[in-house]
């Protein structure tokens, strides 16, 4: 978990900042494409974090951020079939960078509680 864990974290915000770096010189539809590959990798992530059970107690801040997504999820479906449930996607043109930043600093948190040192082990 601890190894799962650490490139977690790396390859979040290292796409982060690969995407950011291209949007920013590129100027074009790349953005997009970072949305979409950034989004994908930490949905993975989270599924692969609730198949083992890690970090997922209810009450912790990955439960709620799984929680949240799993909303977002349903609404974008019933936007195909209703269509004002559509305007989902404008709101998330903004809020998924902040997102994905938010969900990098959950990793780094969670990266943080496993090297800490149990208190057995202190001598």
């Amino acid at each position: 978990m601890k190894t799962f864990k650490l490139y977690d974290l790396l390859a979040s915000i290292a796409l982060i900042i690969i995407f950011l770096v291209i949007s920013l010189f590129q100027r074009d539809y790349s953005f997009l494409i970072g949305y979409f590959v950034i989004g994908a990798w930490q949905l993975i992530s989270m599924i692969i974090h609730i198949y083992y059970n890690w970090f997922t107690q209810k009450g912790g801040k990955r439960y709620y951020y799984s929680c949240t997504v799993f909303i977002i999820i349903v609404i974008t479906v019933l936007g195909f079939v209703i269509y004002p449930f559509l305007l989902i996607f404008y709101l998330m043109l903004f809020a998924a960078p902040f997102m994905a930043v938010y969900y990098a600093w959950i990793c780094y948190k969670e990266v943080i509680i496993l090297r800490r040192r149990p208190l057995y082990q202190l001598k």
